[in-house]
């Protein structure tokens, strides 16, 4: 399930490749070996995706009023300790604000999966980042995904 989010961001989203045909997309992905319930779900992501970063945009919220976040057990089994880990670091890096981070969350909750291991978080930030349109800290990502040796938190 996971390949295909990843699929769908390379060669339709991040390429500008055009995807107002859903249809045409959907016939590409299943020549392309996906199943059309995931496909579905894929493109259900992406599109909650959108609408949460349109409401955090139309909400100004002031970041500095929010201190703390307390992760739920479900989240820790689901993320683990090193997923939430790196998104405290990319937090206090300011890479994060908050608002990206719960949205960040519910799409990795929202993946149809028990666990999400830490690359596959790697990639949800990255996703996240580049809907924002925040390229330099999408790059960052994209280094620590790509390079695991560069990404040693001290």
């Amino acid at each position: 399930m996971f390949d295909l989010l990843v699929y769908v961001f390379e060669n339709y989203l991040s390429s500008n490749n055009n995807i107002a045909d859903l249809s045409k997309m959907t016939t590409e992905l299943e020549e392309a070996g996906f199943e059309y319930k995931e496909i579905e779900f894929a493109i259900d992501w992406f599109a909650t995706l959108k609408i949460l970063s349109e409401k955090i945009n139309d909400k100004k919220i002031d970041q500095s009023k929010i201190n703390a976040r307390i992760y739920s057990k479900r989240e820790f089994d689901k993320i683990n300790n090193e997923g939430i880990g790196f998104l405290i670091f990319l937090e206090q890096a300011t890479i994060l604000t908050p608002s990206e981070r719960e949205i960040i969350l519910d799409r990795a909750m929202a993946v149809n999966q028990s666990e999400v291991n830490l690359d596959e978080l790697k990639w949800i930030v990255m996703m996240t980042l580049w809907h924002f349109g925040r390229e330099s800290e999408y790059l960052f990502v994209e280094d620590a995904l790509f390079n695991p040796k560069n990404n040693i938190v001290h």
